[in-house]
């Protein structure tokens, strides 16, 4: 029994569903790295003549945007968790105040689920013995590992991802020609775009097609809107 339990949890591990929470702040991370400070290197390459100008720009944008990141992914996961806190001490509360309501509440879950009512109350009454606490923080509020808000984790993986994404175009704009740079950047920080949202999607289980069309489209707009600004006005840094 416990060997087929064992297979079990291995298969489940196998879903791609498990990988969200991790993969979604490591691709925003690296995305928003690579986008950032590739728009913001191309907006400054169009108005200077001057490599230490693009350079030094390129580089306080990867160290300002990897520190808000990592802030801003720690404060909104940590949101999230104190509300997820708050939801189970309300719990806890109501198990020892009203522990039959809460009992029928768990079978009525199920029952809705499409057991019958008698079934659904002796699973209630099953799962209220084993751990009743875990049984209505997982089917009453919805909550479990997979969706678990993790402020620190969230907060590495944007942080780390943001930085290994910034130093793709820093590395263009410190070794390739100053001459046509915006179109350098532009071509290559596509390049890293594209291929991050493949491997995003690749290891996500979705579209590669859908993943690179709409990070192909995004990243465009964003580095071309950069760039006409630093054209328009026109302001030779140097």
């Amino acid at each position: 029994m416990s060997e087929t339990i064992k297979n079990i949890d291995n298969y489940l591990d196998n879903h791609y569903i498990h990988r969200s929470n991790w993969l979604r702040a490591a691709v925003l991370g690296a995305n928003d790295g690579i986008l950032s400070t590739a728009s913001l290197a191309i907006g400054v390459a169009a108005a200077s003549d001057i490599r230490e100008p693009i350079v030094l720009a390129t580089l306080a944008g990867l160290v300002a945007g990897a520190l808000s990141m990592a802030a801003g992914e720690y404060v909104s996961v940590s949101s999230q968790t104190d509300v997820e806190k708050a939801d189970i001490d309300r719990e806890i509360i109501e198990l020892k105040e009203t522990p039959e309501i809460e009992l029928q509440l768990l079978a009525a879950i199920y029952e809705k689920r499409g057991l019958k009512k008698e079934t659904a109350l002796t699973v209630a009454k099953e799962l209220t013995a084993k751990d009743a606490l875990a049984a209505h923080v997982r089917d009453e509020l919805g909550l479990n590992e997979i969706s678990k808000a993790k402020p620190m984790q969230a907060a590495f993986a944007s942080g780390a991802a943001f930085t290994i994404g910034g130093i793709l175009p820093l590395i263009v704009t410190l070794f390739l020609p100053l001459e046509n740079m915006e179109y350098s950047l532009y071509g290559f920080a596509l390049f890293f775009l594209i291929f991050l949202g493949a491997l995003a999607a690749k290891t996500g289980g979705s579209s590669i097609k859908k993943a690179i069309i709409r990070i192909t489209f995004w990243g465009t707009v964003a580095m071309g809107l950069t760039a006409m600004v630093g054209y328009l006005f026109n302001v030779n840094i140097g």
